[in-house]
């Protein structure tokens, strides 16, 4: 795992700012990757496992850690949202929303549970031939954090095809416009919950976004998911 203070956090907020998405390229190690998808199918750690066919969600499953979060998550979360959080402090003041988050991890968690919201977020994701993520937002609550992150466990083209990162952009009174992403092994991919704002000639409004998974060719695809804010179940 690369350090914080490595990232080109000026670069991610331009980034952010003007797409609503920014990738850092490798911030995971091939190791730790590895890791995470050989401690899949243990059954220690999670707190909920999802059938997504169950839920008309996509084909695949995905995994909900516990807390205590293993110690690489719960690293991650911790620096990463300080660097955030300015971002979307910004957001909310240009869109004229009357909330500011704060500045560390844990004063958004003393948040989240003051509103019941006490269950972690971050999971870990597995597809297979045929797999695929329909349009969505992990919000959860009330309170919710509207940047997130994911990392790709596999390598492109070599161990699955297909499972394109998808975003979609809804302007108002516009059609939706689509972006598709590919990320590397060992990539974080951040990118916004909900929606991002987009400056206009009469100043900025608000575009809702979602993301999902396109359909895997062949192979497996594994991702962990970092999401900030805690969920009511």
């Amino acid at each position: 795992m690369i350090k914080t203070e490595d990232i080109d956090w000026q670069q991610i907020t331009s980034d952010m700012h003007e797409k609503g998405y920014a990738i850092v390229p490798k911030y995971l190690s091939e190791k730790e990757c590895h890791q995470f998808i050989e401690q899949y199918d243990n059954t220690d750690g999670y707190r909920k496992t999802v059938v997504m066919q169950r839920y008309r969600f996509g084909i695949g499953e995905y995994k909900y850690f516990d807390y205590p979060l293993p110690g690489i998550i719960e690293t991650i979360r911790s620096t990463i949202y300080p660097k955030l959080a300015p971002i979307a402090n910004v957001w909310m003041k240009v869109l004229k929303i009357n909330t500011r988050f704060p500045e560390t991890l844990l004063e958004l968690r003393e948040q989240c549970h003051a509103n019941n919201q006490l269950k972690p977020t971050p999971l870990i994701l597995k597809y297979g031939k045929g797999g695929f993520n329909t349009l969505h937002q992990d919000l959860y609550g009330d309170v919710y954090f509207p940047i997130q992150a994911v990392f790709l466990l596999n390598e492109p083209e070599v161990d699955f095809t297909g499972g394109e990162f998808v975003l979609t952009q809804q302007t108002p009174r516009a059609q939706s416009k689509a972006i598709v992403l590919k990320p590397q092994k060992g990539d974080m991919l951040l990118f916004t919950t909900n929606f991002r704002p987009v400056k206009g000639t009469k100043g900025y409004y608000r575009v809702h976004m979602k993301h999902g998974v396109s359909e895997i060719n062949h192979g497996e695809r594994h991702t962990l998911g970092i999401i900030f804010h805690d969920a009511t179940s």
